[in-house]
């Protein structure tokens, strides 16, 4: 008789980064177009505007065998006057939303990213039901307004809690706890 040892299950970790190749940069427009056109039914045909041009776009790459595979994440920023930035259109694909801190860490990547280029405001639009995640990563809520036929809380990051980032070239990877077998 084969007796099988019990092992935890390892979960695959997540490249945290700027998106640099073309197949991210596809990945993240993609995953926004399921998410926002389709699924929520925010947009008609695509969510794309003239921020997209001027954003740094962000993503969360999961791996296989360690090797980047498929982006399941993703947030845009830019700043909009010297040192006022914002983050906007941040989503995790239906898949990976049970994946520990996946859009928390795509957050305060955003967040800490900006502060390395100079950021002394962070602000995003916030639908509504979101709220209470960012509240719990030290944002604040200013005002709710209607966005797209949709509540939003405008929020702003402390960011005494984002402190810079010592090499944004590289991000970072993110690995969840491990969850047993």
């Amino acid at each position: 008789m084969i007796e099988i040892e019990p092992r935890s299950y390892q979960c695959p970790g997540y490249f945290i980064r700027a998106a640099s190749m073309p197949w991210e940069a596809r990945g993240a427009s993609d995953l926004r177009k399921r998410v926002f056109v389709e699924e929520q039914k925010i947009f008609k045909e695509h969510d794309r505007d003239d921020i997209d041009l001027i954003a740094t776009h962000l993503v969360a790459i999961s791996t296989y065998a360690h090797e980047a595979d498929a982006v399941v994440g993703t947030v845009r920023i830019h700043q909009a006057e010297p040192g006022l930035w914002w983050g906007s259109r941040l989503v995790v694909d239906r898949n990976f939303r049970q994946v520990g801190r996946l859009g928390a860490e795509l957050i305060r990547f955003a967040v800490s990213l900006a502060n390395t280029r100079g950021c002394h405001t962070f602000h995003a639009h916030v639908q509504e039901q979101n709220v209470i995640l960012f509240r719990r990563l030290n944002w604040r809520l200013l005002e709710m307004v209607e966005l797209h036929g949709r509540p939003h809380g405008l929020m702003s990051a402390d960011l005494a809690h984002y402190p810079p980032i010592l090499n944004e070239a590289m991000g970072w990877y993110h690995k969840p706890r491990r969850i047993a077998a």
